[in-house]
């Protein structure tokens, strides 16, 4: 190869792409950008440890392991475009690069309420410094609003809360985690939280925001007409992959309405010769059916393994890979293995009024099992979802 692998987005996936790719026996020439002017780090603690003032360090790698690695990081430089037809990376300082193999690893940017002012205590949670100025602005907050009980917002509400905050959650569905999980096992999470003194309110929106003589946020007015204080706002409402640095270059893209991003094989192929994409951006086929995107941790490690033995021709790792992701709230986590979704069936098979499981299937076979505060329970089945396996096997098992 006279042309590097080019890897576009120092996220999780990017870093570990780039470590399959050395660890699988590439020793050609690999470029790593990305936009922000970090290094690459962990995003799961910036809405808990970080947030909480527990931990400043998220750095998943330190700065010789680069040089040892001869991973030429390149921070603080974005990709504006890319010409696939010569192989060439566009850069926002107007240079280009050329590149034998391009991976998109470009993650997602945080959705906002559109048509509300900014406003200062107003924040987003997705990078490290959205979690740096969601820090600062926590010192001397008397109350904090969050919008939207996804995995984000549950969790910084719960991390609110253990710094004695108190916190009004809102979500427009019946439950928090409707959407993912069911309304079943929604309902559980949100009972944890009002068992943590939250205020959780679902079935309504934010309307308007409220302002002080200052230009800073007092409080919103909800879509039932409520009024909320409140001089801290997190607006926790989903992600969306990036994406726009593409369009006009032949690679094709899932529709926003059907949640966007790359579409992939099954190794993260592109339709577009040399050019693949790996890790939240990225709308991998698999054997359930259809293009889908995965937005948990693991996944990106997982989906680094095949791609680069795919690109490099080796023999792709064996084993079954069973989706896993976790959300840590107060003392419960919250684990997901399979493919939960919330029109399955689901089967609540424990619960003791603060910690659950819960059986997930589709056509009776097993798809998914989510718990809360239930690690053995739940990582036991791994086998179990890989298989497919009856549903009502498990039941009479839980008996």
């Amino acid at each position: 190869m006279t042309a590097p692998i080019v890897i576009v987005g120092a996220g999780l996936a990017g870093l570990r792409t780039a470590e399959e790719l050395r660890r699988v026996g590439y020793d050609g020439e690999l470029v790593l950008f990305g936009d922000e002017a970090r290094p690459p780090y962990d995003r799961p603690p910036l809405s808990k440890q970080f947030v909480r003032g527990e931990t400043d360090d998220t750095t998943l790698r330190p700065a010789d392991f680069f040089a040892d690695k001869r991973i030429d990081l390149r921070v603080n430089t974005a990709a504006v475009g890319v010409d696939p037809a010569v192989r060439r990376v566009l850069l926002a300082d107007g240079s280009e690069v050329e590149y034998h193999h391009l991976i998109i690893a470009t993650g997602l940017r945080p959705r906002r309420l559109p048509g509300l002012a900014a406003l200062a205590g107003v924040h987003v949670l997705r990078s490290h410094d959205d979690a740096v100025a969601l820090r600062a602005d926590l010192v001397g907050a008397g109350r904090a609003l969050v919008i939207g009980a996804g995995f984000i917002g549950c969790e910084l509400a719960a991390s609110f809360r253990a710094g004695g905050l108190p916190v009004v959650l809102v979500e427009p569905q019946p439950t928090p985690l409707a959407g993912v999980l069911g309304e079943q096992v929604g309902s559980l999470v949100g009972r944890l939280h009002r068992a943590e003194g939250v205020d959780l309110r679902c079935g309504v929106g934010v309307d308007s925001l409220l302002s002080d003589t200052t230009g800073r946020v007092r409080g919103a007015v909800l879509t039932n007409g409520v009024e909320v204080l409140a001089d801290l706002v997190v607006v926790g409402i989903g992600s969306r992959p990036v994406t726009e640095w593409l369009e006009g270059s032949g690679i094709a893209l899932v529709e926003p309405s059907a949640g966007g991003g790359v579409l992939a094989d099954e190794a993260g192929r592109t339709g577009v010769d040399g050019v693949w994409a790996v890790g939240d951006v990225a709308a991998w086929r698999y054997s359930s059916g259809g293009c889908t995107r995965i937005e948990h941790w693991t996944n990106a490690g997982e989906q680094a393994k095949l791609l680069a033995c795919a690109l490099l021709g080796a023999e792709p790792p064996s084993a079954a890979q069973v989706p896993y992701f976790w959300s840590d709230q107060y003392d419960v986590k919250v684990q997901a293995l399979g493919t939960p979704r919330a029109g399955d069936d689901i089967r609540i098979v424990a619960d003791d009024g603060r910690k659950f499981l819960a059986y997930y299937s589709r056509e009776e076979r097993l798809t998914g099992v989510v718990g809360g505060g239930m690690p053995g329970q739940v990582m036991k089945t791994r086998a179990k979802i890989a298989a497919g396996a009856p549903v009502a096997e498990l039941l009479g098992a839980a008996k």
